[in-house]
């Protein structure tokens, strides 16, 4: 070989280099081939079938989120066979939706022969010159996860609540004043609020990207909910699902994540999503519903939350005012047998608590025929009213689902609102019905009650002359609660105007089938009623007034433990009803008892107001135990507690071996009362030693210098003291007699 100045040599000696130009037009697979994906498993076809073939790849690809054209998709061909070679390339012009097609469609099946099997271009490149040794892997220590449910062991039986003050969130053990401590602490650990799931499990906190929940012993973060600008969140009953909403709508730029637990562009504009809880996926999203033929200038506030749920988390359900109720099946999100409930008009619904004896019959897996007492299994139930239309009256409905058959409707008269509440154990449903006159000038109010656990639903009727402000149903119980009013200033207080209220208690008498009214308490202030969890305790509370901020403890079975006790006691309808405290919280917003139904807390929340922030915590008898003022104080909220695991029996034999089992409770206060004494002993024993010192060494310094100064006292002349006597003479100046007849 001749070089260019006319000199020879070895080939073998003088190899040429390359290296430079190999890096200069080196293609970089990361950079170039990243938004192209490899589809294996395709039908292998002729040229006569491809433009098909294409367009049903491209179809299938849509469906899913993907959207490609023909054009995007490059086929390899087998010369000699003239077919195709069973995969295509796809190209999605970004590394984004690559990765989003490939979790999307990897098993997909295209047809009952063929199954999409998908790889990144640059995946295969890696493979390729994967290096083959064997390296034997390093086997990760086992990290046992916490146990979620874990503070229910608590072995003090404590309760837990959280604050939330300034940037600070603080979870707190509350028990006895020696077992109170902060449990955990965080800085910033939300930007909004904060929220208990229904069973006490996790921990919502709210950011601008999104949701965060968070449980276990050492609070670590267990799921994120990717929804930006997210200011509303609603749990399923069971936990299983999340609902969020945000006023922004969805939006999703090109650059954002795809994937199941990320927004694809058919969710842009919605403002409502529907996630799984336990796999983080996003199930479905909606936009925010609107009554078509209302006034724009009169819409009402977003009613939330905007998805309801049935008490087993199978149906949740959404209104369309004015059109139809949607119910959608869980977990697919799919529209229940492919139509919506059509009722014109329809204005709200709410669907039928279960109460303890239907979550028994579903734990033990009871036929949708028969339990075990012969009678048909309860299906879900809801309620809806609709308004006066035309000629035709105002109507509540119930109706079982998912058969859609309709058990019992009422029509109703000259109403103007109705408000649906039902009892937390589904044995009764009220509908509290605002009605006018016929002139339209006045409103009162009446009480249709349904009771939905005996044959062809029954209703009982209570007319009031008064507007009723509140209504609450005492938990597990056969009494509820109102609060009426006829103060001309109930439409429009004004500034420093407090209400007058009466509040009336009712039971249900079974010997007449009716509601009868136990009693009255007559020119109160109080417009909130807060029943405790376990029935029988009731705080009437004056929330959101300027001026007033009373708290009344009731007791509505104060003569109990006489009929208990086997006394012969002649108890007429509403005697057994006393006030047991009554207290003050200046400024109180929020007022909640604790899941034992022994503690109440109030709070006022520097949301509504900045006068004397934070929050008191009373015993059900209304004794203040603690209070704390704390300015940019903002929420309080106890942690609710599951279902006990206790079957009836095992509830029932605990209560008649109460006593035996308060004796090691007993024991155990009095070992802490006497480890306090003991201390406090210590303590005053410490203080007398030291006192005892310091005396005894004022003492001798005494001594020492009584000693150094005796010499110098002897041979001086000391002066006898002299003693000053004060001598007091009484005068009598005139003496006047009086004779009194």
């Amino acid at each position: 070989m001749a070089s260019f100045n006319g000199t020879s040599h070895n080939p073998i000696d003088d190899e040429l280099d390359f290296s430079d130009i190999e890096a200069k037009y080196r293609v970089d697979f990361d950079d170039g081939f990243d938004s192209v994906i490899v589809v294996d498993g395709v039908p292998v076809i002729d040229r006569s079938k491809l433009d098909k073939l294409l367009a049903k790849i491209s179809k299938e690809f849509s469906r899913r989120g993907a959207v490609i054209k023909p054009d995007n998709i490059f086929v390899p061909w087998d010369d000699n066979a003239g077919k195709t070679k069973g995969f295509i390339f796809v190209d999605f012009g970004n590394p984004d939706a690559a990765a989003f097609a490939a979790g999307a469609m990897n098993g997909h099946p295209f047809d009952a022969k063929h199954t999409f099997h998908i790889n990144r271009f640059t995946d295969i490149e890696r493979y390729a010159s994967i290096d083959e040794t064997y390296v034997e892997p390093t086997v990760e220590e086992y990290r046992p996860k916490e146990h979620l449910r874990a503070w229910l062991a608590d072995s003090q039986g404590r309760d837990q609540y959280v604050t939330y003050r300034g940037d600070d969130v603080e979870i707190h053990w509350h028990g006895k004043p020696s077992q109170c401590e902060v449990a955990y602490a965080k800085k910033n650990w939300t930007e909004l609020y904060a929220s208990w799931s229904p069973l006490g499990t996790y921990f919502a906190t709210l950011f601008r990207q999104g949701v965060r929940l968070w449980g276990g012993p050492s609070w670590e973060p267990q799921h994120r909910f990717a929804h930006p600008l997210v200011k509303l969140i609603d749990f399923s009953p069971c936990e299983n699902y999340l609902v969020t909403w945000s006023h922004d709508p969805i939006s999703v730029p090109a650059n954002l994540p795809q994937g199941p637990e990320f927004f694809s562009p058919e969710d842009e504009g919605n403002n409502i999503a529907v996630w799984d809880i336990k796999s983080g996926q996003l199930l479905r999203t909606f936009p925010t519903t609107t009554d078509e033929n209302e006034d724009p200038a009169m819409k009402k506030q977003m009613q939330w939350p905007a998805l309801k749920w049935s008490s087993d988390d199978k149906f949740v359900a959404r209104v369309t005012p004015g059109q139809h109720i949607s119910v959608y099946e869980l977990p697919t999100m799919g529209l229940h047998d492919k139509k919506s409930l059509k009722i014109e008009g329809v204005v709200d619904f709410e669907w039928c608590p279960h109460g303890e004896k239907d979550k028994e019959d579903a734990e033990k897996g009871a036929k949708p025929e028969k339990t075990e007492k012969g009678a048909k299994k309860r299906e879900n139930m809801l309620a809806y009213w609709t308004p006066e239309v035309a000629n035709q009256p105002a109507r509540v409905t119930l109706i079982s689902f998912p058969s859609r058959t309709v058990l019992r409707q009422k029509n109703l008269f000259n109403v103007t609102e109705c408000k649906l509440h039902w009892q937390n154990q589904g044995d009764f449903l009220c509908v509290k019905v605002d009605r006018h006159t016929k002139t339209k000038k006045s409103i009162f109010c009446n009480l249709e009650i349904f009771r939905v656990r005996e044959k062809d639903y029954p209703v009982e009727v209570v007319e009031l002359k008064d507007t009723v402000t509140d209504f609450s149903w005492e938990p597990k119980g056969e009494r509820f609660a109102i609060v009426s009013s006829n103060d001309p200033n109930l439409g429009n207080p004004g500034p420093g105007i407090t209400i007058k209220t009466d509040i009336g208690f009712y039971q249900l008498d079974r010997a007449k089938n009716d509601f009868k009214l136990l009693r009255t308490l007559t020119s109160r202030t109080s417009n909130t009623i807060r029943w405790s969890p376990r029935g029988r305790h009731v705080v009437l509370a004056t929330v959101g007034s300027s001026t007033k901020s009373e708290l009344e403890f009731w007791d509505l079975d104060f003569s109990t433990e006489e009929r208990r006790e086997g006394q012969n006691v002649k108890e007429e309808w509403g005697s057994g009803i006393q006030q047991l405290g009554s207290a003050d919280h200046y400024g109180v917003t929020d007022v909640e008892w604790d899941p034992s139904g022994r503690y109440l807390a109030t709070s006022a929340s520097a949301w509504r107001h900045t006068l004397e922030n934070g929050y008191a915590i009373w015993d059900f008898r209304g004794q203040e135990l603690e209070k704390h003022i704390l300015d940019r104080f903002k929420q309080f909220i106890w942690r609710p507690r599951p279902r006990s695991l206790l079957t009836k029996d095992q509830q029932r034999q605990i209560r008649k071996n109460l006593r035996e089992y308060s004796r090691a409770f007993d024991e155990e206060d009095a070992a802490e009362e006497s480890n306090v004494s003991a201390e406090l002993i210590a303590h005053r024993k410490r203080l007398l030693d030291e006192w005892n010192a310091w005396r005894a060494r004022c003492k001798r310094d005494i001594a020492e210098e009584k000693r150094s100064r005796g010499q110098k006292l002897n041979g001086e002349h000391h002066e006898e003291e002299k003693e000053e006597i004060e001598e007091w003479i009484d005068e009598v100046i005139e003496q006047i007699e009086e004779v009194v007849e």
